[in-house]
C-alpha cells in the first residue's frame, strides 16, 4: 500500500482518473472522513479541491507513481 498527498484542480480530474483506470488495483482518494474510488470521475469531481487530498494505492505501478509526482504536496 502506498499513500501520497496531492493537490488537484478541476481541469486535471479527467487525466487523473484516466491514469488511475490504467492500474489493475484499487485506488482511493480521500480528505477528512471522505473516501472515494479514484477511478470514478463523478466521485473525484465532487471533491473539495481546496483540500490536500490523500491518494492510497493498493498496489504499485511505476507509471502512475511518476504521474502522481506532478501533483505532490510537500508535507
Amino acid at each position: 500500500m502506498m499513500t501520497r498527498k496531492i493537490r488537484l484542480r478541476p481541469d486535471e480530474v479527467k487525466g487523473f482518473v484516466d491514469e488511475a483506470c490504467k492500474c489493475d488495483f484499487d485506488i482511493d482518494i480521500s480528505y477528512n472522513s471522505y473516501v472515494l474510488d479514484a477511478k470514478s470521475i463523478v466521485g473525484v469531481l465532487g471533491l473539495d479541491f481546496k483540500q490536500v487530498l490523500t491518494v492510497t494505492c493498493y498496489g504499485y505501478d511505476a507509471a502512475f507513481d511518476e504521474y502522481l509526482n506532478r501533483f505532490a504536496v510537500a508535507c
